[in-house]
């Protein structure tokens, strides 16, 4: 179950902890993640697998939620006599940021937009006074 927001402000969290918190993601993705920001070279996902001791398809999952983030991107490379691959790497953290914090800004107007009717709806009961009874 997911913590809540006073829950959340009360924790002591790492900027890596936006990971989980605006994706969901999970630690095997934030060990993925932590590994291609320390290479400077893209890597496959059998280099990725191999380097945080996973099965491959378990790697590739981890790539895929990942990638579905926006947190990395995907690279074709092409063999000279036909066929490719792919690789991996980080995304530009500047462009990343400044995603989040679109997200960030959304999810606050959302928000204000959803106490504001919360307020219509229950404000004038919690302060209007109870019936007389006869």
């Amino acid at each position: 179950m997911a913590d809540s927001m006073n829950e959340m402000l009360r924790k002591d969290m790492a900027c890596e902890g936006l990971l989980e918190c605006f994706h969901d993601l999970k630690a095997l993705d934030r060990e993925i993640f932590q590994l291609l920001s320390e290479r400077r070279e893209p890597l496959t996902v059998d280099e990725i697998a191999e380097r945080v001791d996973r099965e491959r398809s378990t790697a590739y999952r981890g790539i895929q939620r990942l990638l579905q983030a926006g947190f990395i991107q995907k690279e074709q490379v092409n063999y000279d006599h036909g066929g490719y691959y792919h690789v991996y790497r980080l995304r530009d953290a500047d462009e990343v940021a400044r995603e989040m914090q679109r997200t960030l800004n959304d999810w606050y107007a959302k928000m204000g937009q959803l106490i504001g009717e919360f307020e219509e709806k229950y404000g004038e009961d919690l302060h209007s006074p109870a019936p007389a009874e006869s």
